[in-house]
């Protein structure tokens, strides 16, 4: 028999119950449409971090405190106090291939204009700073060496800070009070930034960036910097630059787990990762509903089966062999399931977008998911309809006929 006349007898089979055609098609329906959806969801979180820290640019390094341990009666000790603004400056000598390196301390103070008040992160940074994190002034001027190194009493405000202190208030050259624990400080501002969104963990718009030399001097008293960061040529030498820098803090300090340096890429293969694996795990949770809906179609074709006992009595009367009944059964079977996995894949793809503008959520449906998604549908039938389709392969033709 030819291939067209299969597909002839098994779609006039699957029409001629369109209701038990349509409940066993529901199974299949709800499992690609789970696994999709899932898997969509999973990747577009994973392309949406890796947009943001993108953002921050491939070729970013960040050196941060590490820890001390405590042993021998001595009490674990935070050693944030080993960084200072002179070791930014040999840093840039550490390689050729750096271009920026900047020192940044942060606090949380209070900024107050007139009879507004906010309360915010106050971050003290070198005009490196800017080019660094890739976020200027949509008004006035970033925080320029000149700053630093007068310990000058000027700031740059976050796009929301000058919104809610300011509203449509031009700010600058206004003054303004900030206030860190019990130390009061009058600032000029000098610019407003251009709205940066949260990237990560950082909400840069909520900020107020002052000369660093000013808040550590002035406002917290300290003769030490938080961390650093550096920007490294590019993304090709960012890791070479990354291993340099670890040499040169274990010379400086003594001991390599009292500091730690990080590259973006390095955060972004972590979290590749982890969310890799969450979007196995979700999609492994929804093909359950697959494999519960290859169940159905099993059950399904071994009633057809039984049905159309008769039909099988009298093809084999007339010739028909075993493979032509069992390749019959087997393509029913499997139309059933990818049919219904194009309905599933349609509903995914309706419905995560339509959840993805409701909710905010990300959601991004990739050409290999749905590959997976249809061929694992395509196989589910497959495999649950060999079992009916052998049962009717070795039936016997004299018994068949006789069937009632």
């Amino acid at each position: 028999m030819k291939i067209t006349e299969f597909i002839r007898i098994a779609s006039a089979s699957l029409t001629s119950n369109k209701l038990r055609t349509a409940l066993s098609l529901l199974g299949i329906v709800i499992g690609v449409a789970s696994v999709i959806t899932m898997v969509a969801l999973g990747t577009g979180a994973q392309e949406q971090v890796a947009g943001q820290i993108g953002a921050m640019g491939s070729n970013l390094i960040t050196i941060s405190p590490g820890f001390t341990r405590g042993s021998a009666g001595r009490v674990s000790q935070d050693i944030a106090d080993v960084f200072t603004l002179q070791m930014a400056d040999a840093l840039k000598n550490v390689s050729t291939d750096i271009v920026h390196v900047a020192p940044t301390s942060e606090t949380t103070g209070l900024a107050v204009f007139r009879g507004n008040n906010i309360r915010t992160r106050i971050v003290g940074v070198t005009p490196d700073y800017e080019h660094i994190i890739n976020h200027h002034p949509l008004l006035g001027r970033y925080i320029r060496g000149a700053d630093v190194e007068t310990s000058a009493k000027v700031a740059v405000l976050g796009s929301e800070v000058a919104q809610e202190l300011f509203d449509a208030e031009n700010p600058l050259g206004q003054s303004l009070r900030i206030v860190i624990g019990d130390r009061r400080h009058s600032v000029t501002i000098v610019g407003v930034m251009e709205a940066k969104g949260q990237v990560m963990m950082a909400d840069y718009d909520s900020r107020i960036y002052v000369p660093i030399t000013m808040l550590i001097n002035r406002g917290l008293k300290s003769k030490f910097v938080d961390g650093y960061s550096i920007e490294a040529a590019s993304k090709d030498v960012a890791k070479s630059v990354e291993a340099d820098v670890e040499a040169f803090m274990t010379r400086m300090l003594g001991d390599p787990n009292r500091f730690r340096v990080m590259s973006q890429d390095t955060i972004l293969e972590a979290v590749s990762q982890a969310t890799g694996t969450m979007t196995m795990l979700l999609g492994a949770i929804a093909s359950i509903a697959l494999l519960v809906g290859g169940i159905g179609i099993m059950n399904i074709m071994l009633v057809t089966v039984s049905e159309r006992t008769r039909e099988i009595g009298i093809r084999k009367a007339v010739g028909a062999k075993r493979n032509h009944i069992l390749a019959q059964f087997l393509l029913e079977a499997v139309l059933l399931s990818v049919f219904g996995g194009l309905l599933g894949l349609a509903a995914a793809w309706s419905g995560g977008y339509l959840l993805s503008s409701k909710l905010g959520w990300p959601f991004s449906i990739s050409p290999p998911a749905v590959m997976i998604a249809i061929g694992f549908a395509a196989f589910v039938g497959l495999f649950f309809g060999i079992y009916p389709a052998y049962k009717a392969a070795i039936m016997d033709p004299v018994e068949a006929l006789r069937y009632e």
